[in-house]
């Protein structure tokens, strides 16, 4: 899909690339929002794979929660709080980030199969999948893979190619080339670099400062490798014509504090749709005073558009 620029196409580029999660100082002007760094209280168990931990609360159904970049499970606590008494939370942390210990190339493929081994272990019947940006990614990409070992899928600001959100005619191999070089350029930081440049990315893409403040310290555990890693491959992996297999509804939840003008909000929800445009049964939503981080932002509008979504899309 073409998308002709619009008159504000600078702004939404570099919240385009802040999406991306360009942390290096310097690369952008800081923005703000956070969650809470407390893990959930009522944790029921708690269970440990090789690419990623998980925490279990709450009962009913079963809903799996994927983080985003650096993010702990932590930033899923509010949203935990409003399913917990209607769905068995389980609450991932990923390899690398939040204190977690990374693994190797290739990471996020590596992450997907785990948690599909962790799906048919468990036992869980069609979970719902339910991510935030590299999080959507993942669980796009294991309903693509096991169409029928999941069930509805909910992004939360994440797509299948994020490289084509910054330009609708890149290709997972013309992306190649930036994301080395980002690749190298991140991994390359202190961990005092690290904490200090993922706080002002955090500040980028949160509303509110006391949020920020919240998670950060649990982001800057990440081990600046791991989340170079996955930005790499999340920048090279183009997942638009493989999600033509999901079976299962989709919800994909775009934000749109950095719309402006009418003409610029129809353009990112354009590139949101395109994202999504092959999946059989699909729909975008834009959260319009929600930055990156909706969950936090806006949590009544996420958590009205997933109730309403579930409600219809959820076997009975």
């Amino acid at each position: 899909m073409n998308i002709k620029p619009v008159k504000s196409f600078t702004l939404m580029n570099r919240h385009l690339l802040l999406i991306a999660g360009v942390i290096s100082a310097g690369a952008w002007t800081g923005l703000a929002k956070g969650a809470s760094s407390d893990a959930p209280a009522q944790a029921a168990d708690s269970a440990k794979s090789k690419s990623f931990s998980v925490q279990v609360v709450g009962h009913g159904k079963p809903m799996i929660l994927i983080p985003g970049l650096t993010c702990g499970g932590d930033v899923w606590k509010t949203t935990v709080e409003h399913f917990k008494d209607r769905y068995e939370c389980h609450v991932l942390t990923l390899a690398g980030f939040a204190g977690q210990p990374g693994i190797e190339a290739p990471m996020l493929e590596t992450i997907r199969k785990d948690i599909a081994a962790y799906i048919r272990q468990k036992n869980l019947s069609h979970p719902v999948m339910v991510g935030h940006s590299l999080g959507g990614f993942l669980s796009f990409w294991i309903a693509a893979t096991d169409p029928t070992l999941v069930g509805p899928v909910v992004s939360v600001d994440g797509g299948t190619f994020l490289s084509a959100l910054m330009d609708p005619n890149a290709t997972a191999e013309s992306a190649k080339t930036g994301a080395e070089s980002m690749r190298k350029m991140m991994e390359g930081q202190t961990a005092e670099q690290f904490a200090a440049n993922n706080k002002m990315f955090l500040a980028g893409m949160i509303s509110d400062p006391k949020n920020v403040d919240l998670i950060a310290p649990s982001c800057a555990k990440s081990d600046p490798k791991a989340v170079a890693l996955a930005m790499y491959e999340l920048m090279t992996t183009d997942l638009r014509d493989e999600v033509a297999r999901i079976k299962t509804p989709v919800l994909l939840i775009g934000n749109g504090a950095f719309g402006g003008s009418p003409e610029m909000k129809k353009s990112v929800e354009a590139r949101y749709e395109a994202q999504v445009a092959k999946v059989p049964s699909h729909k975008v939503l834009i959260a319009e005073k929600a930055k990156h981080f909706i969950m936090l932002d806006d949590p009544k509008f996420l958590f009205s558009a997933m109730d309403d979504f579930l409600r219809v899309s959820t076997p009975k």
